[in-house]
C-alpha cells in the first residue's frame, strides 16, 4: 500500500496514527483540487469505511440529503431509502446506524464538505450537533473530513468561532508535489524523462498528481503538453473555470483578479489591482485575496525595503500580490489568448521566443515554489530570511531583482534565475547590467548588508572572465533535493 503513495509518507503515517488511536478524532484533510486528498484518505483506511459520502458539486440541499440518504442507505443495507428534510436529521440517521455496528473503530469519511453546505441549508450546526452531542462523547468515532475548497475548510472547521470552535482534534494540509516528488512519481510509472523534461512538465502543470497522472511515458514532455493543452480533446484546455468555479461559489471576482495578475510577473498591488479588475475596495474584495491566497493561486510579499512600517500601512501600501499556480499561468499565456489550432503548437514552438520568455519566467516561480531546497544548497536552512523581490531607479534606469533572500546574518541573497539549454555564459553587457543592478540596489536602499550575487541555472555557469561576479552557484538539480 505504501509504493502506492508518493510523497505522502508523513500525511499517511499522521492519518494512520489518528486512526489507531484510543479516542473519537475529527480530522480535516485539506488542499487544492486535484492535489490527491482523496486517494491518501482511502489508502490510509484501505477502503474500510463505516460510512463514505461525497458532497454533490452544484446540487441543492434537497439533492445533498438525497445523496446522504443513498450512501447511507447502502451502508446500512436498508431495503428502503429514507430520505431525511433536514441536516440534523439526517446526521441523526447515521447515528443510529453507527451504533448498530459492532465494536471496533468507525471511519466516517465525508468527502468535498464544502459541496454539501448549501445555503440556508443548516449543515454546518447539523455537524456540530453530531460531533459535540454524540461522537465525541464516545472514543471510537474517526470523523474524517475532506474539501478543495481550502477557504472554506479553514474559515468553518480550522478557525471555526461558531460551535466547532477547537472541535477538531486534528487538521492535514496537502500540497502539491515538489520537483523530487514529481521526479519519484515519474519513476514509479516508468517515465524516462530527463529531469529539465520534468521541470518543463512542472512549469506547465504544477506538481498535481490529477495533472501528472494525465501524461503518457510514451510521449516526449513537449509531447505531453500538447496532449493535455492543444489537442483536440485536450483535457486541460477547458479545465480552467472548471478549476475557480468547484473551489469558490462565487467564482467570477476571483478568476477577474487572477486574470489582472496575469498581466504582470512580478505581481500587483492593492491599488493596481483595484484599478485592473474595477472592483470596490472593501471587504469582500478582502476576502477574495484571502481566498485565492489559501488555495494557494497567489501570493503575498512585500518588497524589499529597510524601513520598518506598521502592519495597517504594510497591508494598504506595501503588500504586492503575485499569481503563483502554474497551471493559472499557462492557461493565460498560452491557452487563454489563443486557441491555437494546430494539435502540436507546443512541439512546434519549443524553442522559439515565444516559448523561451515563458521558460524564463516559469523557470523563476519554480525558484520560488523551492524556497527550502534553495536554502538547503545554500546551507542556510537554520537562518532566519525573508524572500522578497525588488525594483527601482538610478541615474542609469531602472533595476529589478525578481528574488532576493534577505538573511538574518547581514547577507542578501541577489538570486539571478536563468533557464538554459547548456552552461548559461556571462558576457561583458551582462556583467556590467549585474553591476548597475548591485549598485542601484544599494543606493536606493541604503542597505549595509553583504551582498551575494547567486545564479540558479539548469546546468550551471560557464566559467570566462566575466563569471567571477557571482559568489554563489545553485543548479536545477539544487531543486530536486
Amino acid at each position: 500500500m505504501v509504493q502506492d503513495i508518493i510523497g505522502r509518507s508523513v500525511e499517511l503515517g499522521l492519518l494512520q496514527e489518528y486512526i489507531a488511536s484510543d479516542r473519537s478524532e475529527f480530522v480535516a484533510v485539506y488542499g487544492r483540487r486535484r492535489v490527491g486528498k482523496t486517494f491518501l484518505i482511502r489508502k490510509a483506511v484501505k477502503d474500510q469505511f463505516s460510512f463514505f459520502v461525497t458532497g454533490v458539486y452544484m446540487a441543492t440541499k434537497s439533492e445533498q440529503l438525497t445523496n446522504f440518504a443513498i450512501a447511507l442507505q447502502k451502508y446500512s443495507k436498508k431495503e428502503s431509502l429514507s430520505i431525511q428534510k433536514n441536516w440534523i436529521l439526517a446526521f441523526y440517521e447515521l447515528s443510529r446506524y453507527l451504533e448498530t455496528l459492532p465494536e471496533g473503530k468507525k471511519v466516517i469519511f465525508i468527502d468535498e464538505l464544502p459541496w454539501m453546505d448549501t445555503a440556508k441549508s443548516g449543515f454546518i450546526a447539523a455537524l456540530e450537533n453530531f460531533w459535540n452531542s454524540w461522537a465525541v462523547l464516545r472514543n471510537d468515532i474517526k470523523l474524517i473530513v475532506c474539501g478543495s475548497a481550502t477557504s472554506w475548510m479553514i474559515n468553518n472547521l480550522i478557525k471555526s468561532k461558531g460551535g466547532l470552535h477547537n472541535r477538531l482534534t486534528h487538521h492535514l494540509v496537502l500540497n502539491p508535489f515538489t520537483l523530487q516528488e514529481t521526479e519519484a512519481y515519474f519513476k514509479n510509472f516508468g517515465f524516462g524523462f530527463s529531469r529539465k523534461q520534468i521541470a518543463e512538465c512542472y512549469m506547465a502543470v504544477g506538481g498535481i498528481p490529477y495533472y501528472l497522472s494525465m501524461m503518457n511515458k510514451s510521449l516526449s514532455a513537449s509531447q505531453n503538453i500538447d496532449h493535455l493543452f492543444f489537442s483536440g480533446n485536450a483535457p486541460l484546455k477547458e479545465e480552467f473555470n472548471d478549476l475557480y468555479r468547484a473551489l469558490f461559489k462565487n467564482a467570477s471576482p476571483h478568476i477577474a483578479v487572477v486574470t489582472a495578475l496575469a498581466t504582470k510577473q512580478m505581481g500587483l498591488n492593492r491599488k493596481e489591482l483595484l484599478s485592473l479588475t474595477k472592483m470596490t475596495d472593501n471587504g469582500a474584495f478582502g476576502v477574495v485575496l484571502e481566498e485565492l491566497e489559501q488555495c494557494g493561486f497567489i501570493r503575498t510579499y512585500e518588497p524589499f525595503t529597510t524601513k520598518v512600517t506598521g502592519a495597517t500601512s504594510r497591508q494598504r501600501n506595501n503588500v504586492v500580490y503575485q499569481l503563483v499556480d502554474f497551471y493559472t499561468l499557462f492557461y493565460f499565456n498560452f491557452v487563454n489568448q489563443n486557441r491555437y489550432q494546430d494539435e502540436h503548437f507546443w512541439t512546434s514552438s519549443y524553442n522559439s521566443p515565444l516559448h523561451n520568455s515563458w521558460a524564463g519566467f516559469s523557470f523563476e516561480m519554480l525558484c520560488l515554489t523551492h524556497i527550502s531546497q534553495l536554502k538547503h544548497a545554500l546551507g542556510i536552512s537554520g537562518v532566519q530570511t525573508r524572500v522578497c523581490s525588488w525594483r527601482g531607479q538610478s541615474d542609469r534606469g531602472g533595476a529589478q531583482i525578481d528574488l532576493l533572500i534577505d538573511r538574518k546574518d547581514d547577507t542578501i541573497n541577489i538570486c539571478e534565475m536563468k533557464f538554459a539549454k547548456a552552461e548559461f555564459e556571462i558576457s561583458k553587457d551582462y556583467e556590467d547590467k549585474l553591476t548597475h543592478k548591485l549598485d542601484t540596489f544599494v543606493s536606493s536602499t541604503g542597505t549595509r548588508k553583504t551582498l551575494m550575487l547567486t545564479f540558479i541555472t539548469t546546468f550551471g555557469l560557464k566559467q570566462n572572465i566575466h563569471s567571477g561576479i557571482v559568489q554563489r552557484e545553485l543548479t536545477l538539480e539544487d531543486l530536486f533535493r
